[in-house]
């Protein structure tokens, strides 16, 4: 019989370049996952549309970190075909109460317009699902994400698997040997998630030089 997966044991199999899915939302089964070529994002490559900066200009909307971590989760799980269930909503939310794991909100009149949810080690962060109720909610709570990263030193964001919409976003596919290399970087050195309030849409396009 297969140990059982504690919060200690997912830790070890994300520095290893495992992470675990679920067949379906009702499956209490866990399986790990190594794929052969993985998504990443080099911090600085961040795609912010022409469209997206005015949406960000325009404002609207607020920005909060790890506000409302179980309700991104489960935002994140009620599509109708999700590889969350139970035993990894009660994982993520226990690696979050020990401050491993972070999610970012966007709120628009008092709901979730979007939001995305991962876990960090040493200088590497592991974003496993966003969501977007909203239109551009997921992209611009990957704008704010991205940019918590690079002001807290992080130096590896890994999506896991390359879709459209994220090579749209300014992610690449590397080989599995490759991404090994960025982990073990990655996770041996030091990185700061931050408890502090979200920049606002002024200082994040200032640094990206998108002030126009």
């Amino acid at each position: 019989m297969a140990p059982p997966v504690t919060p200690e044991l997912l830790l070890h199999a994300y520095r290893a370049g495992l992470f675990p899915m679920s067949d379906a939302r009702d499956d209490p089964e866990l399986y790990w996952v190594e794929p052969r070529r993985r998504a990443v994002l080099p911090l600085d490559h961040l795609h912010v549309s022409r469209s997206l900066a005015r949406r960000i200009r325009r404002g609207g909307f607020s920005v909060s970190y790890d506000s409302a971590f179980r309700a991104v989760m489960e935002a994140c799980a009620g599509r109708a075909e999700t590889w969350i269930n139970a035993p990894i909503l009660d994982l993520y939310t226990q690696l979050h109460e020990a401050g491993r794991a972070h999610s970012v909100e966007v709120w628009q009149d008092g709901a979730l317009a979007g939001g995305l949810y991962g876990l960090e080690i040493g200088a590497a962060f592991f974003a496993e699902s966003m969501v977007s109720p909203r239109t551009d909610g997921s992209k611009l709570a990957l704008t704010w994400l991205v940019d918590r990263l690079r002001s807290g030193g992080f130096q590896l964001l890994d999506a896991q698997f390359l879709t459209p919409h994220l090579a749209s976003l300014g992610f690449v596919e590397i080989d599995q040997s490759d991404y090994r290399i960025l982990l073990a970087e990655a996770t041996e050195r030091s990185a700061r998630f931050g408890t502090g309030p979200a920049a606002t849409g002024q200082e994040v396009l200032q640094r990206r030089g998108q002030t126009s």
